[in-house]
């Protein structure tokens, strides 16, 4: 693998929807080495693949309910190792874990799963962040260089969401889960984009309804964590806040080995 990686994160609400929107012609123009999507909504054989560039390998972890959930992720060069799931929990049931493991480090593509309105999924959430944290602590520990992003599902402070104040008791910015994101800090891992940029305001989701995107009210919740201990491999960090195709804008980084 190159000295310089990028590496874009992106949740797509549905890749067959994203696909005719345009998402191999914006890979053919963005030209990452690796892509995580998040939310594919399909199984491999559901989406229309002939325009995508041939140079990437592709993995998938979709669900197993049909048009949810689900991660894939294309990478130029081949990974050494690929887990899909996690067997001592649900993950591979809803399709939100896929493990890539290079000569040079292990990422993992995630889409940790939403609270829901009437917070009927909060307690779920809560218990996917606590095993996921363990999991990659875990691998760590083991002597891994870990790199994760995906779809976090929170905002972690007030500067990542445009209304704070209103959103306190709403799933995505509620106390319970910001303290998990300042537990992920505790435990040394950071947020890439936050330590390039620490007083930018950009968000990677809007709400699909009032308008909320060309209004910019948006949230932060789709990140790059890092092993505080890399931090010197991290070279940018960014969203790109302008391309279209979701109700979430795909973020990146790109690390110098």
């Amino acid at each position: 693998m190159s000295s310089v990686i990028k590496i874009i994160s992106w949740n797509l609400a549905g890749m067959r929807a994203a696909v005719k929107k345009g998402l191999w012609d914006f890979v053919k123009q963005d030209n990452a080495d690796i892509y995580c999507f998040q939310e594919v909504k399909a199984l491999p054989g559901q989406v229309p693949l002939l325009e995508c560039p041939p140079e990437y390998h592709q993995y998938w972890n979709p669900a197993v309910r049909a048009g949810y959930s689900g991660v894939a992720t294309f990478t130029r060069e081949e990974p050494k190792s690929i887990i899909i799931g996690e067997s001592d929990n649900d993950w591979d049931d809803e399709g939100r874990v896929l493990i890539t493991k290079f000569d040079e480090f292990t990422l993992l593509n995630v889409y940790i799963p939403n609270g829901g309105r009437d917070l009927g999924r909060l307690d779920y959430k809560m218990k996917f962040y606590n095993a996921f944290l363990k999991y990659i602590n875990d691998l760590r520990d083991q002597g891994e260089k870990v790199i994760f992003c995906g779809d976090i599902n929170t905002a972690h402070n007030e500067i990542d969401l445009a209304r704070p104040k209103d959103n306190v008791k709403n799933t995505g910015f509620l106390p319970i889960e910001r303290a998990f994101m300042d537990k992920l800090a505790k435990f040394g891992w950071l947020d890439t984009y936050r330590f390039l940029n620490p007083d930018k305001v950009e968000y990677s989701w809007w709400s699909q309804r009032s308008d909320a995107r060309s209004r910019n009210i948006g949230w932060r919740i789709d990140y790059f964590f890092i092993d505080i201990k890399l931090k010197k491999w991290i070279k940018e960090a960014f969203v790109l806040s302008s391309v279209l195709g979701s109700d979430h804008c795909p973020v990146g980084m790109e690390i110098k080995l």
